[in-house]
């Protein structure tokens, strides 16, 4: 073939391609937009993050001077304080292996296949590092504060709150500090030292939540498996067998348990929380620059936002803890307020703050710069939402903020011993422990409607708030009201800092309980210790509703990011030197002509001019794919530039003309598609059997990883068992309190089934995903997230409040209800609580963390499966 022929191969091709195509293939960089907003996003940020940080260290110095007690309760809680130390730094050493593993595989990915951003292995490793660095301190601060506790209410019951509470505080302020701290300095290396691209900087970031999504699966299962085996061991032998009191000296297991309340309400709760604040920050991002495409100063402001708010919202966690404070004699209701007073002073303040910041970075910025290629702020309305219409994301983290509340409320009516349904439980007793575990099955189904109903409407006021009633239809929009439900879910946990140390310092006050109960203190002080301990099993129930709500919302998010994830994958795609080389020498240099394209796929094309940096990425929509084989096969041609080369030796060169195909909505420009584009390309619908069958494999991932945390208390539990038996057997004098028992024996138990019993639990949230993304593509995967999702976030709530509300019921009875202690009544609510303890302390808080673990995991791989999933091997 004469080079004049191949020279006019591409006559009617895209020559020139439409502005916002342009803008995508060359991305947005920091030079390319004024940093000076961005410097001051960015300053809020991590002055927030440090000075949350500084007020951390300054209750945790405010506690360690407080009076540890007499000679007995120092003993007892150095021996809790040994036990969680053993069994955080075994916990450690299996994670420390397991990250090194997955590091590996990672770099393999990103370096070997070229699937991902090269920094991804290295995000991974500090999310999991920041992770743990908030487990262990978050921890060791509790150990420390029990003793403190009993003393401090020896002396008032609001002093033990003070001491308690703001022990919980260094938790929360830890968790937000150090999550934002992170965000920001992989923001600051990534935008101003490396010079990377907005969007990729967005995704990369994304990806540092599996460490933190991994880190907490572990926590959180190997801290429930350890404390749930330690509580069924020492309350069914203990209180059922032996009838001794909870807490008792005389009782093998009780240092396990109160070791257990520690590894697994504190240091697992507050990894999970980690990874819901991370993860929804991290996901508003991706979304706000997706949403904003063409418009880069937006798009800078969009990132920052929930940033900014992040920040602002530690400041006001730091004021509403001040405020929290009780009188003497004070009731659980007024204990309650006392807790309610700093939260919702902090829920008020961090609204009417994110009024002046959405005004600040969205508002004003959208009246004075303009998207690319517009010159009129009326032309900028058809694709953007600008001005007052911005406020809707004022609106969007208010219901995060009103949900969150109404969650935490509904969970407390349904735990809490002070209302109906723990109370019908209780009523139960009278019938056996048969009757009371069918009524907390019954109390726990029922209360899932209202967090479900509570979500469902926060999801789509967040989405409507942001794009308006007619937004729903348009896909430019959708992004946007994406972001809408992301950043709803970043203003639930906007006030972390304080609801997650109402949250930690319940196993505080329970530990304070049990020390004042084995140093046989005066009978006032297990009163006021029993009345913070009670309250501290609400907040406990309320903490885990808050946690399983904030974790919906930001799963879904997740779920709209992955989108950008896939996105991005086929850059990386388009990018790899295989296909750049042919791209750029596939032809015969002297007469070449100047556009080339490069079948990725059956529906994917790379397109590269001359002079072009990267080749673009267009999207063959499935019913357009016969426009591209009219005459030749070209579905079946493999690793050959298609359009202005042969594509071999034997074969005529074919002409593609893209600008036809766009014109007629049959390609779409990978920079330029909307999720709806996404949506249609991949063919999500309930009617693809693909899509069908991996919400089918997403509800039995939760399902069966239900039934293996569960197995995993029960054999456990029955060792811990055996062995709390053995010692009443065999060692002379325990129950006459002549002899101390083994309680090294129990923490060892415990420590070993927890190491043994997690990897496999936590293996199958990471596997999972990745083998049904390879086998059904990224459709399969999204009908996985969406089944995972439902399914999940219904199970956890359900095992959750079914827990709390028989552990509950027993503390009703246990007050005088029914009879009271030693009666058949309080041994059939023992039962009730035996168990609900790993519905609401394994099983059910650790499923909200595989919901987003599977997000995570799905995020990082989807550079893979769009390149490697089984329909483009063959």
């Amino acid at each position: 073939m004469d080079g004049k022929l191949r020279g006019f191969l591409l006559t009617g091709a895209i020559l020139t391609l439409c502005s916002n195509a342009a803008v995508a293939a060359e991305g947005v960089y920091a030079k390319d937009v004024d940093q000076g907003p961005v410097y001051l996003g960015f300053t809020i940020a991590i002055v927030g993050s440090v000075i949350a940080l500084i007020f951390a260290f300054k209750f945790f110095k405010w506690m360690v001077a407080q009076d540890e007690g007499n000679e007995t309760m120092v003993r007892i809680a150095q021996h809790v304080r040994d036990g969680a130390d053993a069994y955080l730094t075994r916990q450690y050493k299996v994670v420390a292996v397991f990250f090194a593993i997955t590091c590996v595989l990672l770099a393999v990915v990103a370096f070997g296949f070229g699937a991902q951003s090269k920094w991804v292995p290295f995000a991974f490793l500090t999310g999991g590092f920041f992770s743990g660095v908030a487990g262990w301190f978050g921890m060791k601060t509790a150990t420390l504060a029990s003793s403190r506790t009993a003393q401090g209410a020896m002396n008032s019951l609001n002093q033990g709150l003070q001491v308690a509470f703001r022990s919980g505080a260094v938790m929360g302020l830890v968790v937000v500090g150090l999550g934002l701290l992170d965000i920001c300095l992989w923001f600051g290396f990534l935008n101003w030292i490396w010079g990377m691209e907005l969007t990729e900087i967005t995704v990369t970031m994304l990806c540092f939540g599996m460490g933190a999504s991994s880190q907490a699966l572990f926590a959180r299962v190997g801290g429930g498996i350890f404390t749930k085996a330690a509580d069924v061991g020492a309350d069914l032998v203990g209180k059922v067998e032996a009838g001794i009191p909870e807490d008792d000296v005389r009782n093998p297991a009780t240092i396990a348990d109160n070791v257990g309340d520690n590894v697994g309400d504190v240091a697992g709760m507050g990894a999970d929380l980690y990874e819901s604040y991370c993860g929804s920050i991290l996901a508003s991002a991706a979304l706000g620059v997706a949403a904003y495409r063409g418009w880069p100063e937006m798009q800078y402001n969009m990132l920052l936002l929930p940033m900014v708010l992040a920040g602002v919202g530690i400041l006001v966690s730091i004021i509403g803890i001040y405020l929290v404070r009780t009188e003497e004699g004070a009731s659980q209701r007024n204990l309650l307020k006392a807790l309610a007073r700093g939260i919702d002073g902090s829920s008020v303040l961090v609204a009417v703050a994110a009024a002046g910041l959405v005004y600040m970075f969205l508002v004003g910025p959208s009246k004075v710069t303009l998207p690319d290629g517009m010159t009129t702020l009326e032309e900028a309305t058809t694709k953007y939402r600008v001005g007052e219409s911005l406020f809707g994301v004022f609106g969007a983290i208010v219901i995060g903020l009103i949900a969150g509340t109404i969650i935490g409320k509904w969970t407390e009516y349904s735990t809490s011993e002070e209302y109906a349904p723990t109370k019908r439980i209780a009523d139960q007793s009278k019938g056996g422990p048969a009757t009371v575990i069918i009524a907390g099955i019954a109390e726990g189904l029922f209360s899932v409607w209202v967090p479900i109903v509570v979500i469902g409407v926060a999801i789509l006021a967040a989405f409507g708030s942001c794009v308006g009633l007619s937004g729903f239809t348009n896909p430019d929009f959708f992004a946007m009201g994406l972001y809408g439900v992301a950043v709803a879910a970043v203003g639930m946990l906007s006030t972390l800092g304080i609801t997650l140390a109402t949250d930690a310092y319940g196993p505080i006050a329970d530990n304070a309980g049990g020390n004042a109960q084995m140093s046989e203190l005066e009978p006032i002080v297990r009163e006021r210790t029993d009345a913070l301990d009670s309250l501290g099993n609400t907040t406990a129930a309320t903490g885990k509703g808050f946690a399983i709500g904030s974790a919906a919302l930001t799963a879904l998010a997740l779920l709209a990011a992955y989108v950008e994830e896939v996105r991005v994958g086929f850059d990386h795609w388009a990018e790899k030197p295989a296909v750049e080389e042919v791209m750029n020498n596939g032809g015969a240099s002297d007469d070449m002509a100047h556009a080339k394209v490069f079948l990725l796929s059956r529906t994917a094309l790379a397109y590269k001019e001359q002079g072009d940096q990267h080749p673009s990425v267009f999207l063959i929509f499935p019913a357009s794919s016969k426009v591209l084989n009219k005459d030749q096969d070209l579905l079946t041609i493999k690793s050959a530039p298609v359009g202005s080369v042969l594509v071999d030796k034997d074969r005529a060169p074919i002409t593609i003309n893209l600008q036809a195909l766009l014109d007629n909505d049959k390609v779409v420009a990978n920079g330029d598609a909307t999720i709806p584009d996404f949506v249609r390309y991949y063919n999500v619908t309930i009617m693809n059997p693909k899509v069908l069958v991996g919400m089918f494999m997403g509800v039995m991932l939760a399902f069966v990883f239900c039934a293996m945390t569960m197995k995993a208390v029960g054999r456990a539990a029955n060792a811990m068992v055996e062995e709390v038996r053995r010692q009443f057997r065999e060692i002379t004098g325990i129950m006459e309190g002549t002899a101390e028992p083994e309680y090294a024996a129990c923490v060892d138990i415990s420590t070993a089934a927890a190491q043994k019993e997690m990897m496999v639990p936590a293996l199958l949230g990471i596997c999972g995903p990745i083998g049904v993304g390879l086998l059904l593509g990224v459709e399969g995967v999204m009908g996985m997230l969406a089944g995972g999702l439902t399914s999940g976030f219904a199970v956890a709530i359900f095992m959750a409040n079914a827990g709390g509300s028989w552990d509950n019921a027993k503390k009703y009875v246990e007050a005088g209800a029914h009879g009271g202690k030693g009666t058949e009544a309080h041994k059939a609510t023992v039962v009730g609580d035996t168990v609900g303890d790993p519905f609401k302390d394994t099983s059910g808080p650790s499923l909200n963390i595989l919901i987003k673990l599977m997000s995570m995991v799905s995020v990082v791989f989807a550079g893979l499966v769009v390149q490697y999933t089984i329909q483009n091997l063959f």
